[in-house]
């Protein structure tokens, strides 16, 4: 199953290890009706898994002229901060693949499309952030996912050759991201499935992370 020998694994964060993305989405609906607009789910999902800023152009686009970005990303700020001050969920199973990789001697590392800030201060309030060896942001490199850019710098860090790298992912810009880098990619979905040219890219799609450990536990 496996093509080479596992030397890292390397993660996605909001929708992977943080149960955060149906609260970004809450966020983002809540600062649309704030400015009197409509946001459907479908359009919420057009975004899961693609870097901010792009996310700012696609919203500035669906309202067209008029529209303030910076005023709609002003109450999603209030929103989402409400939202995550409460807790940060951690995806179920995330804790006991955690644990498995540690007792087998394999590091980890974080590659996500948010920020640095953001993903050292979520990965921190979830008590994840001591977990991983080396977190690689959008600040990090130059080209955001679907390119391999964070895919690449994470394994840079951890200083394994992506080839033998795991690689977890729950979006199909992610996944596909993590397939380009050359990493043994699986999909565990969130809120999306794997799109049917997505899924020729997996090594496996799997339910979730207890089933990524169960199946590791097997191979390694």
């Amino acid at each position: 199953m496996l093509k080479e020998p596992v030397e890292a694994a390397l993660f996605d964060m909001d929708g992977l290890l943080l149960d955060t993305e149906a609260l970004y989405m809450q966020a983002m609906q809540a600062a649309a009706r704030t400015l009197k607009r409509d946001m459907s789910l479908a359009f919420c999902h057009s975004m899961i898994g693609i870097p901010g800023k792009e996310c700012n152009r696609m919203i500035a686009e669906l309202y067209g002229e008029g529209f303030s970005i910076d005023e709609f990303r002003g109450h999603f700020s209030t929103h989402i901060r409400e939202l995550l001050d409460e807790r940060i969920p951690v995806k179920p199973g995330a804790i006991e693949l955690l644990d498995f990789l540690e007792t087998r001697g394999v590091p980890c590392a974080v590659a996500t499309s948010a920020g640095r800030t953001t993903a050292l201060h979520h990965l921190g309030r979830a008590g994840l952030l001591g977990r991983f060896q080396a977190v690689a942001t959008r600040d990090d490199v130059t080209h955001a996912k679907p390119a391999p850019d964070v895919y690449l710098e994470a394994a840079r860090r951890l200083g394994v050759a992506p080839e033998r790298c795991l690689a977890f992912e729950d979006s199909n810009v992610g996944l596909t991201a993590a397939h380009a880098a050359g990493t043994m990619a699986f999909f565990v979905p969130d809120i999306v499935q794997p799109l049917p040219e997505v899924r020729t890219k997996c090594v496996r799609v799997l339910d979730d992370l207890h089933e990524a450990r169960r199946l590791l536990e097997a191979a390694l």
